[in-house]
């Protein structure tokens, strides 16, 4: 039998950097457009390698945005326990509240057509919660708490902080883009549930004093 031909250096160094890049966050189209192409020529590839460490690919090709997660569990009690590779990571209530508020006004947006980036100044965000909280709360305090609960967002991926006077913002001192891969994290069947969920978010923030 002839021996099998040995792939493309060039291939394999893509397909390398890929899985690398994907095992450190989050690859966006708008960020590097050339790496982006690779991704999707590659990408049956990259499913098959990432299998084996557990993973799977999620891949949105309209929203310009890829990731790896981890692939569930079989339902095998004989079946030994994978260790997590991708780590879970808790949320706190005020962070999962802002999270749910942030999905609502992203399908709103998107709802209306128009622009594909949805930009919002802190302030912005401030009234989204501040239905929730007492009217006696301090306002000092109250965007000293959302502007932490905002930073652990932005570490997620979820927020991007612009620059002052980024999008027409009238040169605000914080601006956020609202990063489109948050609907892969909270989808559809969620969104729908979303009244119910709000509710249960509003007993608990409350309960916990606001977000302490």
């Amino acid at each position: 039998m002839a021996e099998q031909q040995l792939e493309n250096p060039a291939t394999e160094n893509h397909l390398s950097t890929l899985v690398i890049l994907l095992l450190k966050g989050v690859i966006y189209q708008e960020a590097d457009a050339g790496l982006w192409n690779v991704l999707l020529n590659l990408q049956a590839r990259v499913r098959d390698y990432v299998m084996v460490l557990g993973l799977e690919l999620v891949l949105d090709e309209a929203e310009g945005y890829a990731f790896l997660r981890s692939r569930p569990e079989v339902d095998d009690d004989a079946a030994p326990k994978r260790p997590r590779l991708v780590a879970r990571r808790p949320l706190s209530f005020p962070v999962s509240l802002l999270l749910a508020l942030l999905r609502k006004k992203l399908a709103e947006f998107d709802a209306g057509g128009g622009d594909t980036r949805l930009v919002l100044a802190r302030d912005e965000i401030v009234e989204l919660v501040r239905v929730f909280l007492p009217d006696s709360s301090n306002e000092a305090r109250l965007i000293d708490q959302i502007e932490t609960h905002l930073n652990k967002i932005v570490e997620l991926g979820f927020l991007r902080r612009l620059k002052a006077g980024a999008a027409n913002q009238g040169g605000q001192a914080a601006v956020f883009e609202v990063r489109r891969i948050l609907k892969a994290f909270v989808d559809a069947q969620w969104l729908a549930e979303f009244d119910a969920r709000l509710a249960v978010y509003q007993a608990q923030f409350l309960a916990a004093g606001g977000g302490q």
